[in-house]
């Protein structure tokens, strides 16, 4: 039996593909009918991830020669461009509260994670340090963020609250440990 439905019972996948020359974001039912074409920019857009009212998704492209952070509504309308320095942007991720997107930027020389609000302002960096910080992942109360880094050697998974205080190491690997992921 197919499978239909909308992005807020859990139905609507956002994915990457290939299939027009670049990587583009595209929408599907959980079904894998109805794929729509979200972006179309002669570059490459991935690693989307929705805002958690299901209105909007966030997601890096290298449109303007590096990586930079655009917002889309969920119908394909409304493409905005939200970071605009000369650093490579990515690995967006939305706070519960909608209000805020996590990021990983090379801004400083090194990867460290940023904050900001949803239309670019109010940027704040979280992490300063020598190492590469990225893809953060905020907890489902809103409070804390995740990310992997390598300041120990390796990559491990470090928390941290979400005005960036309190950074401790919560895996310790000696393989590389990366894209943490909190459960609803």
């Amino acid at each position: 039996m197919p499978f239909t439905g909308s992005y807020m019972d859990g139905s609507l996948i956002a994915f990457s593909t290939t299939r027009d020359g670049n990587f583009e974001i595209y929408t599907m039912s959980a079904g894998g009918s109805n794929q729509v074409r979200l972006s179309n920019l002669a570059s490459e857009e991935d690693d989307a991830d929705w805002s958690p009212d299901g209105t909007h998704l966030a997601f890096e492209s290298d449109n303007d020669g590096n990586g930079g952070i655009y917002t889309i509504n969920s119908d394909g309308s409304g493409l905005l461009k939200i970071t605009n320095s000369a650093a490579y942007e990515g690995d967006p991720a939305w706070s519960p509260t909608v209000d805020k997107i996590a990021f990983s930027s090379d801004a400083d020389g090194d990867y460290e994670i940023y904050v900001m609000n949803t239309d670019g302002t109010g940027v704040t960096q979280l992490t300063n340090n020598t190492a590469m910080d990225h893809n953060p992942c905020w907890s489902p109360d809103g409070n804390f963020i995740t990310f992997g880094s390598d300041r120990d050697g390796n990559s491990e998974i470090y928390i941290m609250r979400a005005d960036g205080s309190s950074q401790q190491r919560l895996t310790n690997n000696p393989a590389d440990d990366w894209w943490p992921s909190w459960g609803r």
